[in-house]
């Protein structure tokens, strides 16, 4: 891995390890946030809650090496974040969203002092997980109903 790294020019222990404990703390919420952001109607249904957390497992062998450490990180907290994060937001689902922005914007601030090749990657990698959580409601009869993707519809 770590010649992978001195080809692509990144230091590892630059990035996720050189935060600091707050910084690091508060960035293992990124992929909560995510999930909440992409739950339908802003609150997890079962199901979403089941996929994000089977997901947050998956992510720590399936993620880019650069990655690795956030990963196995986030996925050790990520239930208990969940829990923790989803009783301390509001229930109205305008307010809610408001919030989860503010933090995911509060998250920018931290993952600027990581560089562009690390933003980039966690970029991606919280897209493929709101994307997969986004899909957890996905049924079998709305692909025998609507076989074609319609922008708005069907996403």
């Amino acid at each position: 891995m770590r010649i992978w790294m001195k080809i692509r020019g990144i230091n590892k222990m630059r990035n996720y390890k050189s935060l600091t404990e707050s910084q690091r703390k508060a960035l293992l919420n990124f992929p909560v946030y995510t999930s909440l952001l992409a739950a339908k109607d802003r609150k997890l249904e079962e199901k979403e809650r089941i996929t994000a957390i089977q997901f947050a497992h998956t992510k720590v062998f399936t993620c880019d090496p650069l990655l690795a450490d956030f990963c196995r990180e986030s996925d050790s907290v990520f239930e208990s974040n969940l829990g923790l994060i989803e009783a301390l937001l509001p229930q109205d689902a305008r307010k809610r969203d408001a919030l989860i922005r503010k933090e995911l914007l509060n998250l920018e601030t931290i993952l600027l002092k990581m560089g562009k090749d690390y933003s980039y990657l966690l970029h991606q990698s919280m897209r493929t997980f709101r994307e997969h959580i986004q899909k957890a409601n996905h049924s079998v009869i709305e692909d025998f109903i609507l076989p074609i993707a319609i922008p708005g519809l069907t996403d």
